[in-house]
């Protein structure tokens, strides 16, 4: 996945921009950088590796080697950016949030057109961002370039860039799949993804992007170049997953969404008579905790913290790459509360179940310590498909998903006809698929939120939702 920030004030923007970056380390864990501009020096850059350090160690010094009214910046766990690039549409820094997936082809393309050539990365790969500056450039003004990339490009991409003079352009995505919103203070205006990041830096809301939207903004003025699109597709997952809980997403908040959703799911379970055998509602934490919360108080089965994730020294920006040993680190982080798990009925919210390898794990984990059962609940539906719109998810071959792993084991290809099928609960098919689950991780009782119940607790019309990764649709 990843974040941006940018902005362009009366006064150096570098102080806010740090800070406004720092807000977006949820967000990615592998890149970050930062892009200024000032008179006397031009454009300048920085990018460091964050795999091992967080941002704010690895950009302490940045206020030594860097100035300007107008700065951006991004995290990314994808290809290092910002970039600076020289164009016949001048000296410009640009980063992107989203996903090419057709980036050959469009190399391809673009090789025909113009016999350019781009830097190579190991294995032959092109930084997307790059494709996508290539890609603006084919047209007279940015307005016409960010549009034409948007429109070829399978995907997304929402796009960032500073130009030389320190204005900046904001475009959200298409189809709004992620959002840009915009804020105002008295020294200018700044750009940005998660919208605590610029109220926590004294930034008043502006106005969020619409759906293909460009603008263009400096210290004294904002400009709008492209009018939004009628049609959005914005991510669902944001709410249910790697939204921030203290961030709003077309007016719906975070966190009073996964409380909502919580209680969703525990007006299913009160029906069906399984909230009188729970001792205690629990999170996995840290995004599945406010969805118990929600089941908590709507259930009036006692919330509580069975275990504590150590994170003064595991933080979670800093797992290992390799499965087995980021498996071995999460079951390190987990503390347990003794009197909490010791013969008592658990009900576990977990935000998703993707994989499914470490929450085994905390399973495993919770029974060796004296827990009678261990319900589990899932916040969103079961993720069949992998994600082809953003870069939020590690996993790479659908048979890596959980759900579609065990409707190969239980029906082999025969059961990608019946998806929907599996989906639901009621049916023959999804019973099978959560008894299945319970075997394997020994749960004793599964289910997953339903996407009627995941799209009212977000309150806005299916039709503007992503929510490809559960049932296909776009």
């Amino acid at each position: 996945m990843g974040g941006f920030f940018g902005a362009s004030l009366k006064r150096d923007a570098m102080m806010d921009v740090f800070f406004g970056v720092d807000y977006h380390s949820h967000l990615g864990t592998r890149r970050a950088g930062l892009a200024a501009y000032n008179d006397t020096v031009g454009l300048q850059r920085s990018i460091h590796n964050i795999q091992n350090s967080p941002f704010r160690t690895k950009f302490e010094n940045i206020f030594d080697e860097m100035s300007g009214n107008a700065a951006i910046g991004c995290i990314s766990d994808s290809d290092p950016q910002p970039l600076l690039i020289r164009s016949k549409l001048g000296t410009y820094a640009i980063c992107i949030v989203g996903a090419v997936n057709n980036a050959d082809a469009l190399m391809r393309e673009y090789f025909d057109h113009t016999n350019g050539h781009f830097n190579a990365m190991t294995g032959g790969k092109v930084n997307s961002t790059e494709l996508v500056a290539a890609l603006i450039g084919q047209k007279d003004s940015f307005a016409e370039g960010i549009r034409f990339a948007q429109e070829v490009i399978e995907g997304s991409a929402s796009i960032l860039i500073l130009k030389e003079g320190g204005n900046i352009i904001a475009a959200r995505d298409r189809l709004g799949r992620t959002p840009v919103l915009i804020g105002k203070s008295e020294d200018g205006y700044c750009a940005t993804f998660e919208s605590f990041a610029y109220t926590k830096l004294g930034f008043e809301n502006e106005r969020e992007l619409g759906p293909g939207e460009v603008v263009e903004f400096n210290a004294e003025m904002i400009e709008q170049l492209v009018t939004p699109g009628e049609e959005m597709h914005i991510c669902a997952f944001l709410w249910s997953y790697y939204g921030y809980s203290t961030s709003n997403y077309e007016g719906v908040n975070v966190e009073t969404m996964r409380y909502r959703n919580g209680e969703i799911m525990a007006e299913t379970d009160e029906k069906k008579g399984i909230t009188k055998e729970i001792d205690y509602a629990c999170g996995v934490p840290d995004s599945g905790t406010p969805h118990a919360i929600g089941y908590a108080n709507k259930s009036d089965v006692p919330f509580a913290r069975p275990f504590i994730k150590y994170t003064p020294t595991w933080p979670r920006s800093f797992m290992p790459a390799n499965q087995k040993d980021r498996d071995r680190v999460a079951k390190m982080k987990q503390i347990p509360v003794h009197e909490l798990i010791q013969d008592k009925n658990l009900l576990f919210v977990d935000d998703s179940i993707v994989r499914g390898t470490q929450l085994k794990e905390t399973v495993d984990f919770l029974y060796d310590n004296g827990a009678k059962s261990v319900h589990m609940r899932s916040a969103c539906p079961p993720i069949m498909y992998n994600c082809k719109y953003l870069n939020f998810s590690s996993s790479r071959n659908e048979m890596e998903l959980l759900a579609r792993r065990i409707i190969n084991e239980l029906e082999g290809e025969e059961g990608l006809k019946y998806i929907d099928e599996y989906s639901d609960g009621s049916t023959e098919r999804g019973k099978k698929l959560r008894k299945a689950i319970c075997d394997k991780f020994n749960f004793a009782s599964l289910e997953f939120q339903s996407l009627e119940g995941l799209i009212k607790a977000i309150g806005i019309d299916k039709c503007k939702l992503c929510t490809y990764c559960w049932n296909g649709k776009g």
